[in-house]
């Protein structure tokens, strides 16, 4: 996998998107942290690339709030402590709107 600066994106953008189909992903990084991945679609697979990534953006939200939890103690909650940290919320949430 090949890895381009910001600086690079911008300055050999043309000669990128040359490339880009023959090494299928690139990962943009800006001050040496990676911030983006450009990735080879065409017009038959846009509708499946955006499907798969939602897919990987949301089983990696599903996998933090897991860990935030075990970390927090609260995933061995009850359904009932669940429902009154609910509560909870809401009424707090209806003293600030008030």
């Amino acid at each position: 996998m090949k890895f381009l600066s910001v600086r690079d994106l911008r300055g050999q953008s043309a000669a990128i998107w040359r490339e880009l189909p023959n090494e299928r992903e690139m990962v943009i990084t800006s001050n040496g942290h990676p911030v983006a991945l450009l990735v080879d679609i065409d017009e038959t697979n846009v509708e499946e690339s955006l499907a798969a990534w939602r897919q990987v953006r949301a089983t990696r939200a599903v996998t933090s709030i897991q860990q935030q939890s075990m970390r927090k103690g609260t995933d061995s909650y009850s359904m009932d402590e669940i429902e009154e940290e609910i509560r909870k919320a809401r009424d707090s949430r209806r003293k600030r709107i008030r």
